[in-house]
């Protein structure tokens, strides 16, 4: 079979055919000497490394220039770039290219744990935006041009303004082409994690782009939405404040010295498949979609929210939280992208006209899933979350200067007032509760409270099982003034 539209796909697919013989990395040795299952290892007789012919990431100027080029055009960006270490690279990458130590930045507060983990390297100091809670689908929703604005005013010496878009739960809002207007009348790049939106480039019913919008970069997790491997991501540059040689000198550093070339295999795949997604194949899509939207509003105790971005379905059933209807789900073999305190996120398949679907056998299964939920699970009161309406705020304390004061580990009941020494992450979906140098107030530890009680997973400086939870302690206030 022929990949001509995928030139790194159908380079990689002909040395195979040469049955090479490996006296070079890696170890496996095409495969022969891998002990995996034979379906994992066959996969392996692609992973090669850069080898004559098959180019090199950090200097492309063979194939994977090709397919970078082809991502570049379909994106209509001025320079695109292939992630082997995931979304995380790019937003790293984005703002070491964009912000020094000391220098601030404005930054969505529901923004992924990679963007602080960014900040915090590069020494910036963010102020927080805190976007406006949606109480029909009890998800925090976008950041306004009112709250840029007043941000901008409070903070003129901002150098970026990141944020994230769509949200992990599909919302999108309708103000972002304003906010960048704003910002670019102040010559202040805006940098979007567009991690869940690398199929928006297909076109209606979708929403636009960040990238179409104005933004000056965008990250997509390519894995997310398109059918790409895990960590295989997307970079795209469309600016005239951000230098495309500083991002690609950031990502050298950053990125793997030795790329895997089955994942960027994936992405030039994933982009040869958005790029070939016809208008038949939207209607078979949409079609689809519809007939699983009838089928589960026959359930009747089933609430289905409908976000901005076409692709995802939240799934709510009212008096129980979503953790007990995603365990109930993944009983009858159904395994949503995340569960919260309210409902679970399904993230459907971007499928094409010749793609059987299930739909009939997936809907029997939420059916009965919900009907075993009702069943066997003790009904809860309606959850009532405290929501956060302190809408720009700055931390205390930024990562460089805690590293200089005294922590200890408290009980979380006992640590409103005091000054989080560390970030406390849900995860999924991987937004922060409490970030590192935030004051520590009732709303947060009300929150930490509930979804420890529904058994939600955490990643950052939590102790489960003490229910303990980093602070800086005495002397903190004297070293700030």
């Amino acid at each position: 079979m022929k990949y001509g539209d995928s030139p790194l796909v159908q380079k990689l697919v002909e040395f195979k055919e040469t049955n090479p013989v490996s006296f070079h990395v890696p170890g496996h040795k095409n495969g022969m000497l891998s002990g995996l299952p034979a379906g994992l290892r066959s996969a392996l007789s692609y992973d090669f490394t850069e080898l004559n012919g098959l180019d090199d990431l950090h200097q492309p100027n063979g194939v994977i220039e090709e397919a970078e080029r082809k991502l570049t055009t379909l994106y209509d960006a001025d320079r695109s770039f292939f992630l082997v270490n995931g979304s995380t690279v790019g937003n790293l990458a984005m703002i070491y290219a964009t912000c020094r130590e000391g220098e601030i930045v404005i930054v969505q507060r529901n923004a992924h744990k990679s963007i602080f983990n960014a900040i915090e390297l590069t020494g910036a100091r963010p102020v927080f935006i805190t976007p406006e809670w949606d109480h029909d689908t009890k998800i925090v929703g976008a950041v306004t041009a009112m709250q840029i604005r007043e941000a901008l005013s409070a903070y003129p010496e901002v150098k970026a303004v990141i944020l994230t878009y769509p949200t992990y739960y599909g919302t999108t809002g309708n103000e972002l082409e304003d906010i960048i207007s704003i910002c670019h009348e102040r010559c202040i790049p805006v940098l979007v994690d567009e991690a869940h939106g690398a199929h928006f480039v297909i076109g209606g019913p979708f929403p636009k782009s960040a990238l179409t919008m104005g933004a000056d970069i965008v990250v997509h997790s390519a894995h997310k939405t398109l059918p790409a491997m895990t960590m295989a991501s997307f970079l795209h540059v469309k600016s005239k404040f951000v230098s495309i040689e500083k991002v690609a000198r950031y990502l050298q550093m950053l990125q793997s010295s030795s790329p895997s070339y089955l994942l960027m295999a994936s992405l030039d795949d994933a982009r040869a498949y958005a790029e070939s997604f016809t208008e038949e194949d939207m209607e078979s899509f949409l079609r689809n979609r519809h007939k699983m939207i009838e089928r589960l509003n026959e359930i009747p105790t089933l609430l289905l929210i409908e976000p901005d971005d076409s692709l995802k379905l939240i799934l709510r059933v009212n008096g129980y939280s979503g953790f007990a209807l995603q365990k109930s789900l993944e009983e009858q073999g159904i395994y949503a992208e995340l569960a919260d305190p309210y409902q679970v996120l399904f993230i459907l398949p971007l499928a094409k006209q010749e793609h059987h679907n299930l739909i009939e056998e997936i809907a029997r299964k939420i059916a009965y899933a919900v009907k075993c939920l009702e069943n066997q699970q003790r009904k809860a009161d309606e959850l009532d979350l405290p929501v956060f309406i302190n809408k720009i705020s700055l931390p205390c304390y930024t990562a460089r200067e805690l590293e200089h004061l005294q922590v200890n580990w408290v009980h979380y009941e006992i640590a409103i007032g005091m000054v989080a020494a560390g970030s406390i992450i849900p995860y999924p979906p991987g937004i922060p509760l409490l970030l590192a140098g935030e004051r520590v107030t009732e709303e947060h530890i009300q929150l930490l409270a509930e979804l420890v009680a529904m058994e939600a997973k955490f990643q950052g400086t939590i102790r489960m099982n003490e229910k303990k939870i980093l602070v800086v302690i005495n002397g903190a206030e004297e070293y700030h003034e």
